[in-house]
């Protein structure tokens, strides 16, 4: 498709050369005037994928749960910020928010609720939602412009859509793969003249096939620095839901989404999703490098042992045949191992000592 976008990246390609993976994804999504996430609302049935909040209200109420758990583990600090960061429409802090509101209204007077978007429109979108719960809620750009306080924070889906680097492995080593184009004009992938440092390159990689794909996200890796620090530095707990790997690997994940279903990633630039998948050990690593323990499982797992199943019955208590039947799916479409219950990981992060719930045992090596 020959979107806005597809001819700016043509022209700069044309006259600067190749591009990488990471330049690529970043214009793609947020280009201020064709980017993906700033032109457009891509979440729900109309969009172009659905989010596990979007799914069911039992997701946000079961991470409610988690986060009056959390905060209590953490010493009831008062006050504290209770964020979540790439809210999308909002609907997971509203089904937060409203569970709160009915087990723990006390944790919600100390609270100051904040939510970290860079996009004004979707900024809109998340005020429309709330405002019913009548909660002040304060937006910030960055996390650095969160208040020094005890954080309680989550995100969903957040780490999928931070660019990428890939790199190839080619007789010299890895090499960056970058994107340009072919004599029809059309967007190709190629080895670039840049190397990966063999200090980076994973045990899992090292004898690797030639033309196999490796990825690197020091993106991914400093967004949740920033958060670890906080954490260090203030108190509290990050819990983060994605899919991904909990094992580092090699291959090539990166992917096109766009009504619902995958499309080729050079498609239609500026009007698709593009995402990779998230190597969890790596977002582990980061957090203990800061001086926290963290903890790793499935999407299902954590689900399960946060009550979903209870929760899904006294919701169908009050329902029909249909209505149960709907639940029953729902929750396997949550928590199964063939859908996302194994397909999506979660990892949490908190200061060693720190009871953290829906993890299992309590350890950071999890």
């Amino acid at each position: 498709m020959n979107t806005p976008l597809a001819e700016r990246l043509r022209s700069l390609i044309a006259a600067q050369g190749p591009i990488t993976v990471a330049d690529y994804m970043a214009t793609c999504l947020f280009d201020p005037q064709h980017g993906y996430y700033t032109t457009r609302e891509p979440f729900g049935q109309s969009g172009d994928f659905v989010t596990a909040p979007e799914i069911s209200q039992m997701f946000g109420e079961l991470v409610g749960v988690w986060a009056y758990s959390t905060w209590t583990a953490v010493g009831a600090p008062q006050p504290f910020t209770l964020v979540e960061i790439g809210p999308g429409r909002g609907t997971l802090m509203k089904d937060m928010l409203r569970t709160l509101k009915q087990i723990a209204p006390d944790m919600l007077q100390t609270a100051d609720v904040a939510l970290v978007e860079i996009s004004p429109r979707l900024r809109d979108v998340q005020r429309q939602t709330l405002a019913p719960l009548q909660i002040p809620v304060t937006w910030y750009e960055t996390i650095a412009d969160l208040p020094a306080q005890t954080l309680i924070l989550v995100g969903n889906e957040l780490f999928d859509t931070v660019p990428i680097h890939q790199f190839v492995k080619s007789r010299q080593g890895w090499r960056e793969r970058m994107i340009t184009l072919d004599e029809t004009n059309s967007f190709q992938f190629a080895a670039g003249l840049g190397q990966l440092d063999a200090a980076l390159v994973p045990p899992a990689a090292e004898h690797a096939a030639e033309g196999a794909v490796l990825e690197t996200a020091p993106a991914r890796t400093a967004v949740m620095q920033e958060i670890a620090d906080h954490i260090v530095r203030h108190g509290g707990a990050g819990l983060f839901f994605d899919y991904g790997y909990l094992t580092p690997g090699i291959g090539d994940t990166l992917q096109a989404l766009r009504r619902h279903a995958f499309d080729d990633v050079f498609a239609a630039p500026g009007e698709a999703d593009l995402t990779a998948h998230v190597d969890f050990a790596a977002l582990a690593a980061t957090a203990r490098a800061c001086g926290l323990a963290a903890h790793l499982t499935t999407q299902g797992s954590f689900l399960l042992e946060m009550g979903l199943l209870e929760r899904a019955g006294q919701l169908g208590a009050a329902r029909d045949a249909e209505g149960r039947e709907k639940i029953s799916e729902t929750v396997e479409r949550l928590a199964a191992p063939g859908q996302m219950g194994e397909l999506f990981k979660v990892v949490a992060m908190a200061p060693e000592g720190i009871p953290v719930q829906g993890f299992g045992r309590q350890s950071d090596d999890d």
